[in-house]
């Protein structure tokens, strides 16, 4: 079962540094340039600790251990301060829907922090395959500052909204701690909860579930992992009763900072993640139709015209794609008895999704891309804007995109629960979640 808990979050003092200057969007979705207005922001900003830039600002190349001495320097000066008693925290995102003008939702859920558990216990289930260099960096991140800057964002199923309806009630409560708009526009709001009988109500609604990571695995088994080296042997579920009789984990590397948000809600929103492939030797457009032809009908579209294509993918009867190389668009769609005879090697759940017919059949037995080389992109590129991604074919960076449909939510919830993996980028949540919201520090 999954186990929640309160925790004496690290937060900043917002007498000190205002919560606009100091948030950023997660690590892996921080871009150069929001890196570097990240640092003009304030120098306070935590982007100086989750994704420094060494070349300006550690001269010795010493990256983890000056991120670890600045998180110690702003502790101590109070820019972070230590709440009193344990909390959860209320986290509402209001966002405009992209592509769909006038088109609002609301996501809403909690932060906390949850037990973490081995993939092999049933609690925690994973959807998507991981790289190991980016674990390593989180890692060595973790080792040198022993605390959660982010959260990994779970998901759990709670058709009677009960955590909803404890924590938001009809909206008519208190004016939020934290209100932030991002850089996409998404209004962010925060609200402490310390009422020992609301957590404990909130925390015991959630004992039977099982959680899927929706963001975040990387983190989530660098976490797991350094929880295994600093107590190797100890079980989970070794719980300890503090004051308020509220729980707190057996040791504090047995869990981690997460936002908790119900599927059954509304307001969740799963964006398509376009593949960009390049640096193919001797790719020609007109071998790759010849390729396909046996196992996708392929339908000529407009060419230029992003709108027109993604609309025409959208309405597409069964899994489908849309090729953009230089010589055409071409709409793909599977013929089915053929995809299921290429790919009979392949759990018959996944042999149903767009994604999963694009890496295994297109990218790799048609273009020849090893599984490695698409782990570690070295042809392949991910890409949320479509117009972006049909661009550099057209500027001549890249041989051929491939434009494609979200993964619904009952497709992630059915391969998850399976205990199976789909490849990686195969779902794009959104909005993102801050960080700097809170932070878990284990000392």
């Amino acid at each position: 079962m999954a186990r929640i808990y309160p925790f004496r979050a690290l937060r900043y003092n917002l007498a000190q540094a205002a919560a606009q200057d100091v948030v950023t969007q997660p690590y892996d979705k921080i871009t150069p340039a929001m890196q570097q207005a990240y640092y003009q922001r304030s120098p306070y900003n935590l982007v100086r600790i989750i994704l420094r830039l060494p070349e300006l600002f550690d001269g010795d190349g010493a990256v983890y251990v000056n991120a670890a001495r600045d998180f110690a320097a702003w502790r101590q000066s109070g820019i972070l301060a230590q709440e009193r008693e344990p909390c959860i925290f209320a986290y509402s995102q209001r966002f405009a829907v992209p592509g769909q003008p006038g088109v609002v939702r609301e996501r809403r859920g909690f932060i906390a922090l949850g037990e973490l558990c081995d993939y092999s216990q049933g609690v925690v289930f994973r959807h998507e395959q991981t790289l190991s260099k980016p674990k390593s960096d989180r890692l060595n991140l973790l080792r040198a500052t022993r605390a959660h800057f982010g959260q990994i964002f779970m998901l759990y199923s709670d058709p009677a909204r009960t955590a909803e309806q404890l924590l938001f009630g009809n909206g008519d409560g208190p004016l939020p701690e934290i209100e932030v708009t991002d850089e996409y526009g998404v209004l962010h709001r925060v609200w402490k909860v310390s009422d020992p009988a609301k957590i404990n109500l909130l925390t015991t609604s959630l004992d039977s579930k099982k959680l899927i990571i929706a963001d975040g695995h990387h983190r989530y088994e660098t976490a797991l992992a350094y929880a295994k080296e600093r107590a190797p042997g100890k079980l989970p579920g070794l719980c300890e009763r503090m004051s308020g009789g509220l729980q707190q984990p057996a040791y504090p590397e047995a869990a981690a900072m997460m936002t908790f948000v119900n599927m059954d809600a509304e307001g969740l929103l799963i964006l398509p993640t376009h593949r960009v492939v390049s640096g193919l030797a001797g790719f020609a457009p007109v071998r790759l139709l010849e390729a396909v032809r046996p196992y996708f009908e392929i339908e000529e579209l407009p060419e230029g015209d992003v709108a027109a294509a993604t609309a025409r993918l959208g309405k597409a009867r069964g899994t489908a794609f849309v090729a953009v190389t230089a010589r055409g668009w071409h709409l793909l769609t599977a013929r089915p008895a053929a995809v299921d005879e290429a790919l009979k090697g392949t759990p018959a759940r996944q042999r149903q999704l767009d994604v999963v017919q694009l890496h295994s059949l297109v990218l790799e037995k048609l273009l020849g891309i090893s599984p490695e080389a698409i782990r570690e992109q070295t042809h392949l590129r991910y890409l949320r804007d479509a117009a972006e991604a049909a661009g550099q074919v057209a500027r001549g960076d890249a041989n051929v995109s491939f434009l494609m449909n979200p993964v619904s939510l009952d497709q992630l919830r059915e391969v998850a629960f399976a205990g199976e993996v789909m490849p990686q980028k195969s779902t794009d949540f959104y909005p993102k979640l801050l960080s700097g919201l809170a932070i878990y520090a284990l000392d």
